[in-house]
């Protein structure tokens, strides 16, 4: 890939450190009921969201690591700098990502 990814893996490492401190006081909200204001509804939907981020986030520094990041995993093709940019964790280019998974 011709883009510089230093920046991409900085932006998925803080990415990822910002979710998982937030999962942390997640966690300690629902052992707390009513401490965070919130319903324990709210704390699960951002509890799983919080999950799913941090699982997105991991496999894109994996993807890194083996040299397969910023390439579709449906056509193999290059998935443009700007979308990297926008979603630093994006698996599929634009138009794979419109047909569906």
């Amino acid at each position: 890939m011709s883009v510089d990814t230093s920046p991409l893996r900085h932006t998925l490492q803080t990415q990822l450190r910002q979710h998982t401190e937030e999962l942390a006081v997640l966690a300690a909200a629902g052992t707390e009921p009513g401490s965070a204001g919130e319903d324990p509804d709210t704390i699960g939907a951002r509890t799983a969201a919080a999950r799913q981020a941090i699982e997105e986030i991991s496999a894109a520094l994996s993807r890194l690591t083996a040299g397969s990041y910023g390439r579709c995993e449906r056509c193999a093709g290059p998935i443009p700098a700007a979308r990297l940019e926008i979603l630093p964790h994006a698996r599929f280019c634009v138009p794979c990502q419109a047909r569906g998974r």
